[in-house]
């Protein structure tokens, strides 16, 4: 956790769960949800192939676990934090929950689904924009991605 002028962010935690994530093979992304309050709920990282699931992205991981400890389908007042642009796909996991804040370090030109492609929080069918505030860690993250990557092509 870093403090800044009362702001604590905790993507140093879903920067180590991005790391976990590529030492088991998978993308490296980690998120991080928190209550109102600070208090932690759920902390993953991507696990689509330990879990042969395409839909278990970091994002959607710490969705449900955290949904399951509030005893609740939303999470009014919750901020998640994620190391990647969340994708379409956990963009619209992200509305569906109600989080109230999402903070990203990454962009992703690629397959993002907040600030390129889909922009899902743009749509008029999406119910609930959350706070979006983005470049967040972004520098440790992007070089955690080219990395991973990198290794992957070499």
């Amino acid at each position: 956790m870093k403090e800044q002028r009362g702001f604590i962010s905790f993507m140093d935690l879903a920067l180590e769960e991005a790391r976990a994530a590529a030492l088991r093979g998978e993308v490296p992304v980690g998120a991080v949800l928190v209550a109102p309050g600070g208090r932690i709920v759920a902390q993953a990282g991507n696990r689509t192939r330990e879990l042969c699931d395409p839909t278990a992205h970091a994002e959607v991981l710490v969705i449900r676990e955290a949904c399951g400890r509030v005893g609740s389908e939303r999470l009014l007042g919750h901020d998640l934090y994620v190391t990647l642009e969340p994708c379409p796909m956990c963009a619209a996991a992200i509305s569906a929950a109600r989080v109230a804040r999402l903070y990203y370090g990454a962009a992703d030109p690629k397959s993002g689904g907040v600030a390129v492609g889909a922009r899902v929080f743009a749509h008029p069918q999406c119910h609930h924009v959350p706070e979006v505030y983005d470049g967040i860690g972004a520098g440790e993250s992007e070089a955690l991605l080219r990395s991973f990557f990198a290794g992957r092509r070499g």
